[in-house]
């Protein structure tokens, strides 16, 4: 709103000062609702940014916990099979020493005949 009802009369007391204060407080604003929507945008951009970081992390714990699944079956599945190999090996030594004293004996008794 213009200071002056009418172009050609004469001031009111103080009211320069006061239209002076108002002109610069409505540039104080309009400074701040600029400051504020760029803020707002800025938000807004982090946000996106943000859901976007989890989604990403999400994904990739969960292929992670797929990682430690398998490492943990595999590593199962190899002590079974180092475990199987043991028995086995335990075995084959037992029926090794078997046909050694078998063929002692059988030797032992062709020898005496």
């Amino acid at each position: 709103a213009p200071c002056r009802p009418w172009p050609d009369s004469p001031p009111a007391p103080g009211i320069e000062e006061l239209c002076a204060k108002r002109e610069e407080l409505s540039q104080q604003i309009q400074q701040e609702e600029e400051e504020k929507s760029k803020l707002q945008n800025d938000i807004r951009l982090l946000t996106e940014k943000l859901a976007r970081v989890n989604e990403s992390l999400a994904r990739k714990m969960a292929t992670r916990n797929e990682f430690e699944k398998t490492i943990a079956e595999t590593e199962a599945a190899y002590t079974k099979i180092l475990e199987s190999s043991q028995t086995l090996l335990n075995v084959l030594k037992k029926e090794a020493g078997n046909l050694s004293r078998a063929t002692e004996l059988k030797s032992s008794i062709t020898k005496e005949s």
